[in-house]
Parts: C-alpha cells; sequence; structure tokens
C-alpha cells in the first residue's frame, strides 16, 4: 500500500500527514488495512467453522447442530454490534475501543487454535465479543476523516474501505480454508489469529494519522453511572455463572442451555429495541411516521438475512456431503465457494452504482421500498434454484459445483440491491435522537435472521430438504410482493426521504 500513497497539498485541518491514499486522508489507509486483515481472520475462521462442526476430525457434530451454532454465533456478532457502539460513546472512545477489539479477537483465533473441544466456545464467545466492538466503530472512524458530510471525498472514501472489506473476504477462504481443510484444522485457526495480528499492528503503527475526534468519547458516563454499570454487569455475571452451575452439576447440562437463551435474545431485542423507539414520545409526528416505514425495511431485511445467510451454512454443508467439488477435473476445498461472494461484490458493485445513477437521470431510478422487494424476490430466486442441486442429490448424483455457484450469484444480486439501499435509507430515516444508534438498529435485522434459523436448527427441522427450502424461497417471494404491493403506502410514511 506504501507505493499509493503519493504527496498532495492537503487542505488544511485535514487529519493526517501531507500524505494521502489514493487522495484521501493518510488515515484511510490505516483503517482499510485494518478492516482488511479483520475481515481475512473473520471470513477466513467463518467459511471453516460448520466444516469443522462436522468434520470427524472436528467436532464430528450433526448438520442441524452445525447450523444452529453457526447461525447462533452470526446472530451474536451482530447484536453485540450495539452494546460495542455504547461501549465506544460512553466509555473508551472509538480508537481505544478497536484497538481493544484487535486484541479480544486474536485472543479468541488463537483459542479456537487450540486443539480442545473444551475452549471451542469460548474462542467463539470471544471473537463475536470482539467484532461486535470493532464492526461499530470502525466505519465511524472513516467518517472522521472527513470534513462533515458534505465533503465530496466522503462517499469515495467508503467505497474505498468497502473495498477492504471484499479484498479481505475474497482472499480468506483461499488461505485459510485451504490450510485448515488440507492441513490441520486448528493450523486454519491459527492463521486467522496471524491475520488479525498484522491487522492490529498495522492499526497500532498508523494510530497517529486517524482524526483526533476518534479519540473522544461523545457521552462519558459520569461516576455514578459506572458504578451503577458495573454492579448491574456484576449481578447478571453472578446469576449466569450460579445458573450454570447449577445445571453443569446437576448433570443437566447440554449445549442447548448455552444456544436457546442466545436465539431468543436475538429474537427478542430486536423487537424490544424498535417498539422502545417506536414508543418514544419525544419523536414528533414526521420522525414517527418514518419509524413505521422503517419497520417493513427492517422485517424484509430480517427475512433477507435468514436466507443469505446460509450460503456459509446450509448451502456450504450440502457442497461438504453431495456435491462435486471440481472444475475441469480440479478438485478444490468446499472453503473457497465463500470467496464467490466478496469476488462477485467487488465486481457487480460499480455496475450497480452506475445503473442507480443512470436510471435516477432519466427519472426511472426504482424506489427504496421497489429495491427491498426486488431484493426479496431474488434471495427467494436464490433458493428455488437451490431446489435443483436438491433434487440430483436425491437421486443418488453429485451435484455440479456451478449449481452452487449459480446460487451464491443470485444472492450476490440480491445483496447489492438490498444492502447498500438499507444502510443508506437507515441513515436518512433515523430520528434525531437516535441519529447514532440507527446502524446498531439495522444489524439487528441480520441478528433476527439468523436467529430464527438458529431457532429452526435447534428445533431439529434439517435445512437441506426440499419441503423447507421450498418453504423459505416462498416466504421470501411473498414478502418481496407484500412489500411491492404496499411500496405507496410506505413512500408516504417515509415523508420527505428519497
Amino acid at each position: 500500500m506504501a507505493s499509493s500513497l503519493t504527496k498532495d497539498s492537503v487542505t488544511p485541518g485535514t487529519p493526517g500527514s501531507e500524505k494521502t491514499f489514493f487522495g484521501h486522508p493518510r488515515g484511510l489507509a490505516t483503517l482499510f488495512m485494518t478492516e482488511m486483515w479483520e475481515r481475512f481472520s473473520y471470513y477466513g475462521m467463518k467459511a471453516l467453522l460448520p466444516l469443522y462442526l462436522v468434520a470427524p476430525g472436528g467436532l464430528h457434530m450433526s448438520a442441524a447442530t452445525a447450523t444452529a451454532i453457526y447461525s447462533v454465533y452470526l446472530s451474536l456478532v451482530y447484536l453485540l454490534a450495539l452494546p460495542g457502539g455504547w461501549f465506544a460513546d460512553r466509555v473508551l472512545g472509538p480508537r481505544k475501543t478497536v484497538a481493544v477489539a484487535g486484541v479480544v479477537i486474536m485472543l479468541g483465533h488463537l483459542t479456537l487454535a487450540l486443539p480442545s473441544s473444551g475452549t471451542f466456545f469460548a474462542g467463539l464467545g470471544l471473537v463475536a465479543i470482539g467484532s461486535g466492538l470493532l464492526k461499530a466503530n470502525i466505519s465511524t472512524m472513516v467518517g472522521h476523516l472527513y470534513e462533515g458530510p458534505d465533503d465530496p471525498r466522503r462517499d469515495g472514501g467508503f467505497t474505498l474501505f468497502y473495498i477492504g472489506i471484499n479484498v479481505g473476504a475474497f482472499a480468506a477462504p483461499l488461505v485459510i480454508g485451504t490450510v485448515g481443510e488440507n492441513v490441520n484444522w486448528h493450523f486454519g485457526f491459527a492463521l486467522a489469529a496471524v491475520g488479525m495480528a498484522l491487522g492490529l499492528a498495522q492499526y497500532l503503527l498508523g494510530t497517529r494519522h486517524l482524526s483526533s475526534r476518534s479519540d473522544i468519547v461523545p457521552t462519558p458516563l459520569s461516576a455514578q453511572e459506572k458504578a451503577a454499570t458495573l454492579r448491574k454487569s456484576a449481578l447478571w455475571a453472578a446469576v449466569a455463572v450460579v445458573f450454570y452451575a447449577i445445571v453443569g452439576f446437576s448433570g443437566h447440562y447440554t449445549l442447548n442451555w448455552l444456544l436457546v437463551p442466545i436465539t431468543i435474545a436475538g429474537l427478542l431485542i430486536p423487537v424490544l429495541v424498535i417498539a422502545r423507539i417506536k414508543r418514544d414520545k419525544d419523536l414528533d409526528r414526521s420522525e414517527q411516521s418514518k419509524m413505521s416505514a422503517y419497520i417493513w425495511f427492517f422485517v424484509a431485511a430480517a427475512v433477507f438475512w435468514m436466507i443469505y445467510d446460509q450460503g456459509g451454512s446450509t448451502v456450504s454443508l450440502f457442497a461438504d456431503s453431495s456435491a462435486r467439488n471440481t472444475v475441469f477435473g480440479w478438485s478444490f476445498p468446499i472453503s473457497w465457494y465463500q470467496s464467490v461472494n466478496p469476488v462477485l461484490i467487488m465486481a457487480l458493485a460499480p455496475v450497480f452504482a452506475w445503473a442507480w445513477l443512470a436510471l435516477a437521470r432519466r427519472g426511472k431510478e426504482p424506489s427504496t421500498a421497489t429495491k427491498f422487494a426486488m431484493g426479496l424476490a431474488l434471495i427467494g430466486a436464490s433458493f428455488f434454484l437451490f431446489l435443483a442441486p436438491l433434487a440430483i442429490a436425491d437421486g443418488g448424483h453429485k451435484a455440479a459445483a456451478m449449481w452452487l455457484v449459480a446460487i451464491y450469484f443470485v444472492q450476490t444480486v440480491g445483496e447489492l440491491t438490498l444492502s447498500p439501499v438499507g444502510l443508506s435509507v437507515t441513515t436518512k430515516m433515523a430520528p434525531a435522537k437516535y441519529a447514532s444508534q440507527m446502524m446498531g438498529v439495522w444489524f439487528l435485522a441480520v441478528t433476527a435472521g439468523d436467529a430464527t434459523t438458529g431457532l429452526l436448527s435447534i428445533a431439529g427441522v434439517d435445512l437441506n430438504k426440499t419441503g423447507i427450502v421450498a418453504l423459505q424461497a416462498f416466504l421470501a417471494v411473498l414478502a418481496g410482493a407484500a412489500v411491492w404491493m404496499y411500496r405507496k403506502r410506505v413512500r408516504e410514511l417515509m415523508g420527505d426521504v428519497h
């Protein structure tokens, strides 16, 4: 990346030195590399996780249990983004919080690398906590590099940052997945720790280039609030320790005692958070109306992510058991399928950005509700497409790899239709009182979707069966049709937001 840094004149007050990163503040290079390595570690571990859980040389669990653990883990990562943002806002500030997050993630991967099933879930917990702390704050620091929302470089900076995410996500399965599947599972998890260590090292070395605003704790806790927070945290921790000690020593403990509470929390907390915002009497009529419209988008997103995130569990486990994972006679690791989405994102995102702009110039750009309906129809179509390889496998044959690639392609097109639009509409429709919290609320849609998948798996539902795949596909298309049918009503509720 050093070769991309050039000497440019910079307007006074721009954070960092005279060097720029593709014309952007030098601090963007620090955050780009940090996020790239963090995503390398996260997506590499994620690609290995369901395969390790079912492998005879791994934990040798059933596909349903593996899917439940994978889904609950993902829901926890996104659920913890909300307290992660609170921790930076009230305790440490974004810069120090991201440093702490990097250390916690690295320790989590190192714990996963230990050849012991007893420490495995502790490692997953550490990675989830660290990811929640980092996810909520690193994007905030990218925004701090620019002179407010009207800085003309701002959108381009976030685009570069997004490329960093997908470069890390693309490389991770190819490197970590190959080592984990072909050499040793725990070596693969150790490589994820190395990736996070590299990201943390360059973050600490480049932190001087970040904006001074990233050091600020926006609303610090008072001494009384700190004491009260510590008391409540200690109380709940003690309750959890006592409860699980009783369950464990009485001989009744099973994995569901851990998974079920997290799953229920993943479903209830999003509902409670949105209900609390909706009932807030401080919101004026316009803000209340926008929140009513936002609920439509939130529910639609939860349905979308419920199916989309099964690309790493249900579809991946199908590839493990029932697909012919070869191209022109050359075999490749199953985890490599997880590199299809990020490379397609990098290829197609500019095309979508150009297409929306071209349609907008002609006054024909689809509304936000229509784009959401398209995303839901596409995610449903991806699982209707999944029925073909399932039928091939039911006939006693191995499905071709290109069937699965086609599923990931359709899902990626759906993602580009819904996800960036959802992020944008979240910031536009956020009530002023909750401006800094609404991105965490958007992540809760992912939590709700993954928690639903986890709950189905815990209940023993085999998500690789034709009937349940068809049912989910039909549900997504039905939800898309509902959003499209009520698009004018949603548009009215959105008020002045376009």
